[in-house]
């Protein structure tokens, strides 16, 4: 009994083991992913990812002058039309600055006055010296100086007339900077984003972040990406679709409308190991065919672009090898 103990001992201990290996290890459960990604229906595909962008590009709206902004017209959402106002800067010294002109332009108007009646009443005295015919009652030294002085009253009364119209061109330009100190917006549209507040200091000029961004929202279009490797299999009538990111049943055709002639480095990597930061992009611009695609303007799409392979035929084939 004792011979048999030491390996039915053994067995228990070697049955034991395997079980609690067994036992250990991780269970291997299928997961289905929430959604189905995106698929082509192209035979031959160009896979891109696209920016929802409005129809007239995104406009950044800047302000013509610098200074702290009295009031907001518009709100995120709004719909805009051409030349309607958008924010207003503080005016104040502008206003000081009309005011100042036109009491210039009066001094000025007052100053033409006063150098016109000056002229008729020299003119009138020239007119009397002239017409004394006895040179012995005024001398011919006495006729000159007084002619003298019309054409010196004339010369004053050009420089208050010039003064006038001086002051009115200070008054234009006042009232043109008056103008400019409401931004408006150059084109029918939708207000996407307002980043200015009252008391905020507007400057003038470029900015990082855009005060106002506005835009065409109907129709849509699409700013989509395509690595300059595969920029050549895409043709202005090739089928393209769409598809939003996180739901492959959202999709939607998409009709060309241009190419951007200027190949761009890429911004969007995608993280892939074989990406290359020097990668440049041709951007190819899509219109959104279904308008009641719920999408907003910002937003990624996965884009497939039909490109078929195309062949090389044996004729092209044998005059390359014969240029080799």
């Amino acid at each position: 009994m004792k011979r048999w103990f030491v390996p039915l001992l053994a067995v228990f201990a070697l049955t034991f083991g395997v079980i609690s290996v067994v036992r250990s290890q991780p269970k291997l459960e299928r997961t289905n992913p929430p959604v189905q990604p995106p698929a082509s229906t192209f035979a031959h595909t160009v896979a891109a990812v696209g920016l929802v962008e409005t129809s007239t590009e995104n406009i950044a709206i800047g302000a013509h002058l610098p200074g702290v902004v009295e009031k907001v017209f518009v709100t995120v959402g709004d719909s805009v039309r051409a030349g309607a106002p958008l924010f207003k800067i503080d005016d104040r010294h502008l206003r000081a600055q009309l005011a100042q002109a036109q009491a210039a332009e009066q001094a000025a108007v007052a100053g033409v006055a006063v150098a016109s009646a000056s002229l008729d009443d020299l003119k009138q005295q020239l007119n009397f010296a002239e017409s004394v015919l006895d040179p012995r009652a005024i001398s011919a030294e006495e006729v000159t100086r007084r002619r003298s002085a019309v054409d010196t009253a004339k010369a004053k009364l050009g420089q208050a007339q010039a003064e006038v119209q001086s002051a009115k061109a200070q008054i234009t330009m006042v009232n043109t900077e008056l103008q400019r100190s409401v931004v408006t917006t150059p084109v029918a549209g939708e207000v996407l984003q307002v980043k200015i507040r009252p008391g905020e200091f507007a400057i003038a000029g470029a900015a990082a972040n855009p005060m106002i961004l506005l835009g065409r929202a109907k129709p849509l279009y699409l700013r989509v990406d395509v690595d300059e490797h595969e920029a050549w299999r895409v043709r202005p009538d090739a089928g393209a679709s769409a598809a939003v990111r996180g739901n492959a049943e959202l999709k939607t055709p998409l009709k060309f409308v241009r190419f951007e002639p200027f190949v761009l480095p890429k911004k969007s990597l995608t993280g892939d190991s074989t990406e290359r930061v020097d990668t440049r992009v041709l951007q190819v611009i899509y219109r959104v065919q279904r308008d009641d695609l719920r999408l907003f303007v910002g937003q990624q799409m996965d884009v497939f672009i039909d490109a078929p392979v195309p062949t090389v035929s044996s004729t092209s084939g044998k005059a390359e090898r014969a240029k080799r």
